[in-house]
C-alpha cells in the first residue's frame, strides 16, 4: 500500500543542510493541519445528523413550497426508483471509498455525500414516502459518513505518525 510522504528537507543552493529549527516548526505544523483534517469526518457526521433531523420531522421547519414550484418540478419519480438510486449510490460510493483507502489516497468527499443524502431524503418527501424510507437513508449516510471518516481519520493518523518519526529524529539529533 501506497503512503504519502512528504520528501525530506533537501539542501539549500549553498549545499548547506536545513535548519533543524525550520524543519521542526514545519513539521509541527503539518501535525497541526493533519489533527484539524482528521476531525473533518465528525464534521460531516454531525451535519448529517442535522440534516436527518430535520428529515425526520417531514421537513416541517421549511417553508412549503408553492404549488407553481411543485407544478414546474413535475411528477416526482416513484420510491421503488429512488430507492434504487440510493442503492445503486450507495454501493458505488463504499466502492469508491475502499479503493481510495487501498490506494492510500488523501482524497475526502464526506461533506458532498451529505449533500447527496440530502438530496435523497428531499426526493423521497417530494414522493410523499420519506416516512416509509427515512431509515433506508440515515443507514446509507451513517455508513458511507462512518467509512469515510474513518478513511481519512486512519490517513491523518499514518500521516502524523511519519511525521512525528521526524520530530523524534530531530530531537535525538539535538541531544547528541
Amino acid at each position: 500500500m501506497k503512503r504519502f510522504q512528504p520528501p525530506p528537507p533537501k539542501p539549500d543552493a549553498t549545499g548547506t543542510p536545513p535548519d533543524r529549527d525550520a524543519v521542526r516548526q514545519e513539521t509541527v505544523q503539518r501535525i497541526k493541519r493533519l489533527r484539524s483534517k482528521s476531525n473533518r469526518g465528525l464534521w460531516a457526521m454531525a451535519l448529517f445528523i442535522a440534516v436527518s433531523i430535520v428529515a425526520l420531522g417531514d421537513f416541517s421547519i421549511l417553508p412549503p413550497l408553492p404549488p407553481s414550484i411543485r407544478a414546474t418540478l413535475g411528477k416526482p419519480p416513484s420510491a421503488i426508483m429512488i430507492s434504487g438510486a440510493l442503492v445503486l449510490y450507495t454501493f458505488s460510493a463504499i466502492i469508491l471509498i475502499l479503493s481510495r483507502m487501498m490506494g492510500g489516497k488523501e482524497e475526502y468527499s464526506g461533506f458532498a455525500h451529505v449533500g447527496y443524502l440530502a438530496a435523497f431524503y428531499g426526493f423521497y418527501h417530494f414522493a410523499k414516502a420519506l416516512n416509509e424510507n427515512f431509515w433506508a437513508v440515515f443507514v446509507a449516510g451513517v455508513t458511507i459518513l462512518g467509512l469515510e471518516s474513518y478513511h481519512i481519520w486512519n490517513f491523518c493518523n499514518e500521516a502524523i505518525r511519519r511525521e512525528q518519526e521526524v520530530l523524534d529524529s530531530i530531537e535525538r539529533l539535538r541531544k547528541s
